[in-house]
């Protein structure tokens, strides 16, 4: 295997592992604080620590006309609309429902891709997509076993869903001159500032900002909104279908994580689907190869 497949390995788990472990800390912030509270202060903070970084260490001008669009949509869909309405939905949609829903992130990418950018997703790939969703749903089913959703949850989630596979081909699409911290810096603190005033309406209880907070607070900015979106978007950059497959590992590394930090379960389900996992990724990349070769 030549050195950029390590690379584009070792970077797609890494990823992985790191955007999956945003839904413990999540789940742990929310005792202290409302879930739209957690996300605006996380997005705000993560913004401004990659806008100086651009500004001071890289250099980086301001975005120029179209490119303010263009990261504003950009922002609204991949953090706004995915991440606000899906820390809203996690109060009617259980855990065995989200991660179901996470697994039809690379069908519907692989869909966008199909038809917005008329390129043509393999039939491997479109095989690695269903053992994936296969999968995900084997080390669900203890979770789905006492699941409940109701009719908002399902729509909201539903939302989110196709607001991130849109904003993944979106990105996809666009000729960015900025540089990838520039554009991750703007799109967080673009959909920070447009969740806020949600956060403000729909207000209901005392917050208290403790230590458990601005731990998770901590680690959803610096390890998640900073590092995992950064490697999302190179990701992105390489192949967007491809990419999508990542997706799949973080219902496994989200129960792994669940199980250490929240005393959630493993069965021997969770074994199972991740080999069929493992089995999906190992075919779309190596599809990809071939197809690059």
């Amino acid at each position: 295997m030549n050195r950029p497949s390590i690379q584009y390995l070792i970077t797609g788990l890494l990823f992985a592992l790191l955007w999956s472990s945003a839904s413990s800390a999540g789940k742990i912030g929310i005792q202290s604080v409302e879930g739209l509270v957690l996300f605006t202060v996380r997005f705000l903070l993560a913004g401004a620590l990659l806008l100086a970084y651009a500004s001071l260490v890289q250099r980086d001008r301001l975005p120029q006309k179209q490119e303010w669009v263009q990261l504003t949509i950009f922002g609204a869909f991949n953090t706004t609309i995915y991440l606000g309405v899906f820390i809203v939905a996690l109060e009617d949609v259980t855990a065995g429902v989200t991660s179901i829903a996470l697994a039809l992130n690379p069908l519907m990418i692989g869909i966008m891709t199909a038809l917005w950018m008329k390129t043509r997703v393999s039939s491997m790939h479109w095989i690695s997509i269903a053992i994936g969703i296969v999968g995900v749903v084997v080390v669900s089913y203890p979770l789905l076993m006492n699941s409940y959703a109701t009719l908002t949850g399902l729509l909201l989630m539903a939302s989110c869903m196709l607001a991130y596979s849109f904003s993944s081909v979106y990105y996809a699409t666009i000729p960015w001159k900025l540089s990838r911290t520039a554009i991750n810096g703007w799109q967080v603190l673009i959909g920070g500032i447009l969740l806020a005033p949600f956060a403000l309406i729909f207000h209901s209880k005392e917050n208290h900002y403790d230590l458990r907070f601005w731990l998770s607070t901590f680690w959803l900015v610096v390890p998640v909104s900073v590092g995992a979106v950064q490697l999302w978007l190179y990701l992105l950059r390489i192949d967007t279908v491809r990419a999508s497959l990542w997706l799949f590992l973080c219902p496994i590394f989200g129960l792994a994580f669940a199980a250490v930090l929240l005393d959630e379960p493993i069965t021997w389900y969770t074994f199972v689907g991740t080999g069929l996992v493992l089995l999906a990724l190992y075919i779309g990349q190596r599809s990809s190869a071939k197809q690059s070769t």
